[in-house]
């Protein structure tokens, strides 16, 4: 009995992408980390800059994204997951909630720095020298691997002991949103009495 000779020519038509970019001994997961990293400091910086609230928050919900793309390269699915989940959704109805609760969508060009731009750009400062210090003083050549992580156990623990106290949370969270609905569309009529619309 024979077989058929099929692998040979699905190995001849398949290619395959190497660890390294074409012509060059950069790693392709340099690259992808540069993208995601600038992603992330670009959208962070607009969202700060930005005076449109929708814009601003659209930024945040990028750089969050490029932050969830950094957790997944450094072997840490779970949260990255948590990332896209929670603070993308959350960030969402944080929009919503900043359009519905403010008369304009664009504040006015003082509100872009506020007063407290000094002490930020001071913690700013610190905060970069201690990051450059931080790089300066790892051994990069200790960790040639990439992180696996097993989540099997917090995933029980997650969905076994914490599901009721996250439902008991989520649905006090719901009623806080209808709440804030309800205040966000009461407003004061020219005698001075509250009045819903």
């Amino acid at each position: 009995m024979t077989t058929p000779v099929t692998g040979t020519a699905e190995r001849a038509t398949r290619v395959e992408i190497g660890p390294t970019i074409p012509f060059t001994t950069i790693p392709w997961d340099d690259v992808l980390f540069a993208l995601l990293a600038g992603t992330m400091l670009v959208s962070g910086l607009a969202v700060v800059t930005l005076r449109d609230i929708i814009r601003c928050g659209l930024a945040m919900m990028v750089c969050f994204g490029a932050l969830a793309g950094i957790y997944v390269m450094a072997g840490a699915p779970l949260v990255a997951a948590t990332q896209v989940l929670v603070y993308i959704g959350a960030i969402s109805v944080l929009v919503l909630f900043a359009i519905m609760l403010t008369q304009t969508k664009a504040g006015p060009s003082r509100l872009v720095f506020q007063t407290q731009a000094v002490p930020a750009a001071i913690s700013a400062v610190i905060l970069v020298v201690i990051v450059i210090l931080a790089i300066g003083s790892t051994d990069w050549h200790a960790a040639t691997e990439r992180a696996v992580t097993d989540t099997t156990k917090l995933a029980q623990v997650l969905f076994n002991d914490w599901v009721l106290p996250f439902e008991v949370v989520g649905v006090l969270l719901l009623a806080a949103v209808i709440g804030a609905v309800f205040l966000a569309k009461r407003e004061r009529s020219p005698d001075g009495e509250e009045r819903a619309e």
